[in-house]
């Protein structure tokens, strides 16, 4: 069966201003490289539905639910903006934006869990990580990767998912939301220090957080997710991989300092398929969080779909 390969207009809709590297061209880049790579012909196109808020408030709480949902709706209405914090811009498309993304990961889930795809891309934005269970930050307003793996969980009736955080940035919303959900094991690397200055003690249980120092290269941290990641991993026995795919870690990429490459992507996403086909039936939905300088995040995602795609 086919990777499938979910997106939405309304996601490019979404823009936070000129200069803002979360920008709509971050989607373009990759829809180019895709075509022109010939890996778009190997993919199961999908157009993501929005979420229903009820899968949402899965992972955060109703009263945030009903706030962010009530002020998004009002700017949506009114045409106008407003910051949520320095670096995070609502604006009158974000609403249907956030809608979409959450709802392509929910969408994917059940696309990969009914057998109608061995595994699933989502290529959204807004992204979700940093989006704790009460608070929209850093990009971020519905944590997609969280709300999918609780539904996959409290509807589908799973009973242990994996969530793989490769972001530059810890994915301290994420963290939040599961901490101490015993279904649950997370596993991520990100650079210490660096926004949003957390994961250096984790919150739960159910985490294995790799802090990494500036400039740390591709293969340190080879090394740290397999002497950290992959025992913790095989012990979980995940029946569902979830990937917040953050391409930022990237040696190019100027919001962090870390130097990982093309191959790095492809080499951590060979170990999590065959983490998952060996555990999950193979099953994985992977959602785009970061990656800012567009031609290493196309190049990075043809990378990761190549594996996942088996092309």
């Amino acid at each position: 069966m086919p990777t499938a390969y979910l997106s939405h207009p309304a996601c490019r809709r979404h823009d936070m201003g000129p200069g803002h590297p979360e920008c709509p061209q971050r989607l373009d880049a990759i829809e180019d490289w895709l075509i022109a790579s010939g890996i778009d012909v190997a993919l199961q196109r999908h157009e993501a539905r929005p979420v229903d808020l009820v899968d949402v408030e899965r992972a955060h709480t109703r009263r945030y639910v009903g706030e962010i949902s009530a002020l998004l709706q009002e700017l949506a209405a009114s045409g106008e903006s407003k910051a949520i914090d320095p670096d995070t811009i609502a604006m009158p498309h974000t609403w249907s934006a956030a809608l979409h993304a959450a709802g392509a990961a929910v969408q994917a889930t059940a696309l990969v869990l009914d057998g109608e795809a061995d595994n699933a891309f989502c290529a959204v934005r807004p992204p979700g990580h940093h989006a704790t269970r009460e608070q929209a930050m850093g990009f971020c307003f519905f944590n997609n990767v969280a709300v999918a793996a609780r539904y996959a969980l409290d509807v589908r009736g799973l009973k242990r998912v994996a969530i793989v955080d490769f972001d530059v940035h810890h994915g301290n919303g994420t963290e939040d939301i599961i901490a101490n959900d015993e279904r649950v094991l997370m596993v991520s690397i990100f650079q210490h220090q660096l926004y949003p200055f957390s994961g250096a003690v984790p919150k739960g249980q159910n985490m294995v957080n790799v802090p990494l120092p500036a400039y740390t290269r591709g293969m340190d941290v080879r090394e740290m997710i397999e002497a950290m990641w992959m025992p913790e991993l095989e012990r979980f026995k995940p029946e569902m991989v979830f990937i917040s795919a953050g391409f930022d870690a990237h040696r190019d990429d100027d919001l962090g300092q870390l130097g990982l490459v093309e191959a790095d992507y492809e080499w951590i996403t060979l170990r999590i398929k065959g983490l998952a086909e060996r555990h999950a039936k193979g099953r994985i939905v992977s959602c785009l969080e970061g990656g800012y300088h567009l031609g290493a995040l196309a190049r990075s995602v043809g990378a990761h779909l190549r594996v996942l795609a088996g092309i």
